[in-house]
């Protein structure tokens, strides 16, 4: 199905998208995510996987060290009452790195607003809202 260890995720989806080529996740934060999949019960769409250094830096307030240059984060598309559903279980499945914002359709070609929930490993929650 997927040319992965992962069933559910693709190397392309889960590759920088700079074009470097790279896709350095980390397979214990991937067994835990695809256990999360599991359990969620349907796909989920990944916006933004690993991200090299040089890209993380370009992309993100993060810089070159942030946590998907470490293979420890995903960016997940979902909406409404799925967001709620996807995050109670993250939480329930140990991701300690949860955060949730609103932006304009730069995530995905033809939406007007999408809607994404970001999943790490950290030692805190990250709520992040942005304005729209």
């Amino acid at each position: 199905m997927t040319n992965t260890p992962w069933p559910h995720f693709s190397e392309e989806e889960l590759r920088c998208h700079c074009g470097c080529g790279r896709q350095d996740v980390d397979g214990d934060f991937m067994l835990k995510l695809e256990a999360l999949r599991m359990a969620y019960g349907k796909p989920m769409s990944v916006s933004s996987g690993y991200r090299c250094p040089a890209h993380n830096a370009a992309t993100s307030t993060t810089g070159e060290n942030g946590p998907h240059t470490t293979g420890k984060a995903i960016d997940i598309l979902v909406a409404g009452e799925d967001a709620y559903r996807l995050v109670g279980l993250a939480i329930k499945h140990g991701f300690t790195g949860i955060g949730i914002c609103q932006a304009l359709g730069h995530h995905k070609v033809g939406c007007k607003v999408s809607e994404c929930v970001r999943l790490g490993v950290r030692g805190c929650y990250w709520p992040k809202f942005a304005a729209v």
